[in-house]
Formats: C-alpha cells, sequence, structure tokens
C-alpha cells in the first residue's frame, strides 16, 4: 500500500479532494434545506407526517436508479450526484430534526411563550438548543451515507474516491479497493470530529462557555 501511495499519490489526493467537494457541498445544501423545510412543517403533525413519508419513498429508491433517472435532465457528473444526495438526506435530517423539536417539552414551551417570548425565540433560545444533540445525531448519520453513496457517483462521472473503488475491483487491484476504503473511513472520522468540533462551540455560545449538565 505504501509503495502504491508513493507512485500515486496524486490521483488519490485528486479522488479525495472531489469526494471532499461532493460531500461538504451535498451537507451543505442539504442542511440549509432540511431545517428550512422542518421550519415550515414543526407546528403541524399532519403535514410532518406527509412529508416525512415522501421523504421515505424517495429514499426507498436505489441511488443507481435515481442517477438514471436524473441523468436526462441533469447530465453526468458531480452535478447529479450532489441533487440525489441532498434528496437521499432530507429524510435523514428532516426526521431527525422534527423529532429533536418534538421530544422538547410542551411545557417548556409554554413557559417560554408565557415570559413573552416570540414563536423565532422560543425556537431560537429554547427548542434549538434542547434539540440540538438530536439533530447532532441525524447529521452524523447523514455524514456517514453522504460519503458511502457518493462512492457510486463515480459510476455516473462524478469522480470521488469511488472512481479508485470500482477501478480496483474492475482490475482486482486489492490495494486500490484497500486505499479507497481506508480513505473513505478517515473522511467520516474527520467530518464527524470538525462537526463536533463546531456543536462544542455552538454550545459554549448557547451556555455562556459554561458546560452542559
Amino acid at each position: 500500500m505504501i509503495e502504491y501511495f508513493i507512485k500515486y499519490h496524486a490521483k488519490l489526493t485528486k479522488a479525495l479532494l472531489e469526494h471532499i467537494q461532493i460531500v461538504g457541498l451535498t451537507l451543505v445544501i442539504s442542511i440549509v434545506i432540511a431545517m428550512a423545510v422542518t421550519l415550515v412543517i414543526k407546528d403541524s403533525k399532519r403535514i410532518s407526517k406527509a412529508v416525512l413519508q415522501v421523504c421515505n419513498v424517495i429514499y426507498s429508491i436505489p441511488s443507481l436508479a435515481l442517477f438514471a433517472i436524473l441523468i436526462p435532465l441533469s447530465g453526468l457528473g458531480a452535478k447529479t450526484a450532489v441533487i440525489v444526495l441532498v434528496v437521499y438526506n432530507q429524510y435523514i435530517l428532516v426526521r431527525g430534526f422534527t423529532e429533536g423539536l418534538s421530544m422538547v417539552d410542551r411545557a417548556v414551551l409554554e413557559a417560554a411563550a408565557g415570559m413573552g417570548m416570540s414563536r423565532w425565540q422560543i425556537f431560537a433560545r429554547v427548542q434549538f438548543p434542547l434539540a440540538l444533540d438530536s439533530m447532532v445525531a441525524s447529521i452524523q448519520i447523514a455524514i456517514i451515507s453522504t460519503i458511502g453513496i457518493a462512492t457510486i457517483g463515480a459510476t455516473i462521472g462524478a469522480g470521488g474516491l469511488g472512481s479508485i473503488l470500482f477501478d480496483g475491483m474492475r482490475t482486482q487491484n486489492t490495494v486500490k479497493i484497500l486505499w479507497g476504503t481506508v480513505l473513505s473511513v478517515l473522511l467520516v472520522l474527520v467530518a464527524n470530529a470538525i462537526l463536533n468540533y463546531a456543536v462544542k462551540k455552538i454550545n459554549e455560545r448557547l451556555h455562556g462557555g459554561k458546560k452542559r449538565p
């Protein structure tokens, strides 16, 4: 493996950077859309259930089939891969976000409203901080899912670590398969470490630098 890295480090680095670009863009778009959807549906159980059912149906479609459906519309390459990944992530994130918000004690929300807080203030100061752990858990699942499914994007010319993995399988090259797998796992670990650091900083701001009980 070391010999392969020394000889083809540029190729591995290029594939890794392509994967990071796809995953990073996907996660940013996914989280923004999921949060917007959650804010719209969070006060209606009926609408929330309907939206989650739609997301569930889409999530059940095999990734290769969804790629095939979108290719005539968005073409081959990373653009289609990002669209598919964003769509898949909505089920994970919207479900996690809505469940996190719904778990907040209604008495706490009523108390906040009784103190004269607006709906936005209640969300920002009460619901969001209390639901943060659940939201983070769903984002962690989305990270793992995105990094994994993004490898399949190589089949439509999206590049990334999937190009190393599939090339290794096609040529029965164990070293390529191992490098593709190792880099994917390292990417998951690094992404989760960055997320945990970001959450720590958010908690510090929300709680005035005090540790949560």
